[in-house]
């Protein structure tokens, strides 16, 4: 995969720069930046990149395998899945089995460091559907985030996530600042999430997602390897299919090496997001995961054609 380094970067960085200057501007007083403090690490890679923006994203992903015939349903029949690659990386996924994949995790220390500017941290969680084929050349991966739960203080990234189709809830997220925090007592080891929609205009969709989750006592014994992440972290994301997000997430900088190398973990998710539908936890509904922080690279609005030809991690 070649990185879509376009020859107008710098215009498009500053009309983006812009435009998240008049959306924060206009962002009333009840709703601003949280004062609560993250202890996700800083970004490692602001000043690497100083002329792009950049951040930290740190999460909770799991791969939640449903049916086929279920994807389908779920998924515009414009859009063809493209099973090869998905079962190229995961050999022993059964053959009527599709990985939709969950994110549930903060935006942290985004800043293009060039123009001095910064974005106030959010929380979001998503359910994805990777490998699908929107260019409809069978081949190149894109990932469809259809909808999503995102900070309800951050009208600006609400905004964002809006501009590619998706349908966003404003919600409140437990922990706030943060994208996880350690359970107490005999739990004391497992990590707990929450997102909860809130009303807008005197209505409540009642959207949520909840997750709790263990470190895996043998990594090994993981379905889905480290490089199965890495593939569909790496994809380049739409909404409704008009504009496409191209966001490069590293997996070799400081905050991904130990002492915070991403651990494989397992537990439940309990979770109402149309298009998904309910989700409940109960005994033997445990999920593969993976806890992960990551630096990242975005670009935003780019025409989805221009990022043709992804198959894999861009090896970063």
């Amino acid at each position: 995969m070649k990185l879509q380094w376009a020859s107008n970067l710098s215009s498009r960085v500053v009309v983006s720069v812009l435009a998240g200057l008049v959306l924060l501007s206009n962002v009333p007083p009840a709703f601003g930046q949280d004062t609560c403090v993250s202890r996700s690490q800083p970004n490692p890679i602001a000043q690497q990149y100083p002329d792009v923006p950049t951040g930290t994203l740190n999460a909770t992903l799991a791969i939640l395998p449903i049916s086929l015939e279920a994807a389908r349903k779920i998924i515009p029949s414009k859009w063809k899945i493209l099973t090869k690659p998905y079962r190229a990386l995961l050999p022993n996924l059964p053959a009527d089995k599709y990985p939709v994949f969950l994110q549930f995790a903060l935006d942290h220390d985004i800043q293009v460091a060039a123009f001095n500017f910064s974005f106030p941290d959010f929380n979001k969680a998503a359910f994805s559907f990777p490998f699908l084929d929107l260019l409809n050349d069978g081949y190149t991966s894109f990932t469809w985030t259809p909808s999503q739960l995102i900070s309800s203080s951050n009208l600006a990234a609400i905004a964002g996530a809006e501009m590619y189709g998706q349908k966003v809830y404003p919600a409140n997220f437990d922990p706030q600042c943060d994208p996880y925090r350690f359970l107490p007592g005999p739990h004391k080891r497992d990590t707990y999430s929450k997102g909860s929609s809130v009303a807008v205009n005197g209505s409540n969709p009642n959207t949520f997602v909840e997750i709790q989750f263990a470190p895996l006592p043998n990594p090994n014994k993981t379905p889905y390897p480290l490089s199965f992440y890495k593939n569909i972290t790496n994809q380049p994301s739409f909404g409704d299919g008009v504009t496409c997000n191209q966001q490069i997430r590293f997996f070799n900088t400081s905050i991904s090496q130990s002492p915070f190398s991403p651990k494989f973990v397992k537990g439940s998710i309990s979770a109402h997001l149309p298009p998904m539908g309910r989700i409940k936890k109960g005994k033997g509904l445990d999920y593969f995961g993976l806890k992960l922080d990551t630096a990242f690279i975005e670009f935003n609005e780019l025409d989805c054609r221009s990022l043709q030809g992804y198959d894999g991690f861009p090896g970063m």
